[in-house]
């Protein structure tokens, strides 16, 4: 089966340029998985290049691109931003869903370079407090739920659209208190229905 770089769900093309991820969510669409929606989204060879990528998308005959496949996307950081250019000059817009651990893998605050490049930013929250964010999400590295806080207020700073996203399972307390804590970031919250 050939790798999917580029799949189409509703109005929306998605980009699916990793499979590597700084999380092991427990409630991960691709545990256990190698498709999603009849699309092979488990990579088996070399990530995608720009080009690649850009190849596929065509004219982006679309709503939006969705930076959103297997992986954490900012893993591709260069490469996002690369094929962000050709959408823009498409006249389409683009969105990243991340789990905001973007500028701990790179190593720098990436937020200023994700505005303008981006049309939305949707970090995935999922808990109210880092012991909870690290049951839920299995981290791989040290400090990720301040590290997803920390690039949540640099967003806002540079001017990124951006919100909070959280899976609906966690339930209507839990929910409660994201939104407060997003409150006190200042940037919105979107719950989501968890999809099995």
């Amino acid at each position: 089966m050939k790798d999917t770089y580029v799949y189409r769900i509703g109005e929306n093309l998605y980009v699916n340029l990793t499979n590597r991820c700084t999380n092991r969510c427990v409630f991960c669409v691709r545990n256990g998985k190698e498709t999603y929606e009849g699309h092979a989204l488990w990579l088996r060879g070399a990530e995608p290049t720009a080009e690649q990528v850009i190849g596929e998308l065509g004219g982006a005959d679309c709503r939006e691109v969705v930076f959103c496949g297997f992986g954490e996307p900012t893993f591709r950081l260069t490469e996002m931003l690369a094929v962000c250019g050709y959408v823009h000059s498409a006249g389409k817009k683009t969105r990243l869903n991340t789990n905001g651990h973007g500028s701990a893998i790179n190593g720098k605050d990436i937020a200023p370079l994700l505005s303008g490049a981006l049309d939305g930013v949707n970090i995935s929250l999922n808990a109210p407090t880092r012991e909870e964010y690290e049951a839920l999400c299995r981290p791989q590295i040290g400090g990720a739920f301040e590290a997803t806080l920390g690039f949540a207020r640099s967003c806002k700073q540079n001017g990124v659209n951006c919100w909070f996203s959280v899976v609906d399972v966690i339930g209507g307390e839990k929910i409660a208190l994201c939104r407060a804590l997003a409150e006190e970031v200042g940037i919105p919250l979107r719950v989501r229905e968890y999809i099995p």
